[in-house]
């Protein structure tokens, strides 16, 4: 049922396969594939093939709304609010994650600054006259500098990306 109405949708449209495939951002191949019914869209790209075609993800799964009854409208919607669900729990991971990734950097940034603390400047003490310290002392004092001096703006980035992916109340 999915196949056809893409496929009618799409050409009542008056678009091709590589048009509607250009619109949503995919290969006219998976256009294609969802025509033949050798696969199907996952429901994000359900909801962006209805707005694509300006239809209701009801008329694409193969209900037309004017032959409803209730029972039929409970269960469409029913089939919408699971689809809303899925993407609502799918949006939740994605930003669990990065919140995760985030707080890790952080965690990563401060293990680093407390290190250098202890360390106390190292490489001030060497002999540079030994080439295998020259080099190590250079290579210590450059990566000191730059993370002096750029991974505070990045942490303040990243709290900030922080705050704003945590679980809202």
């Amino acid at each position: 049922m999915l196949k056809e109405n893409i496929k009618a949708i799409r050409k009542s449209k008056g678009l091709s396969q590589e048009e509607l495939a250009i619109k949503l951002n995919v290969v006219r191949q998976t256009i294609s594939k969802w025509e033949q019914g050798l696969s199907v869209p996952d429901s994000e790209m359900l909801v962006s093939i209805s707005e694509v075609l300006e239809t209701p993800v009801s008329t694409l799964l193969g209900e037309n709304i004017s032959e409803f009854k209730v029972d039929d409208l409970k269960a469409i919607s029913e089939k919408l609010e699971i689809i809303n669900l899925q993407l609502l729990q799918r949006n939740n991971v994605r930003r669990k994650i990065i919140h995760l990734i985030l707080i890790s950097l952080c965690a990563i940034i401060v293990t680093i600054f407390i290190s250098l603390f202890l360390l106390n400047s190292p490489y001030f003490n060497w002999d540079y006259n030994n080439p295998e310290n020259a080099v190590l002392g250079v290579a210590f004092h450059s990566f000191e500098w730059l993370f002096i001096r750029i991974v505070p703006i990045i942490f303040i980035i990243l709290i900030f990306g922080i705050i704003l992916t945590r679980k809202k109340a």
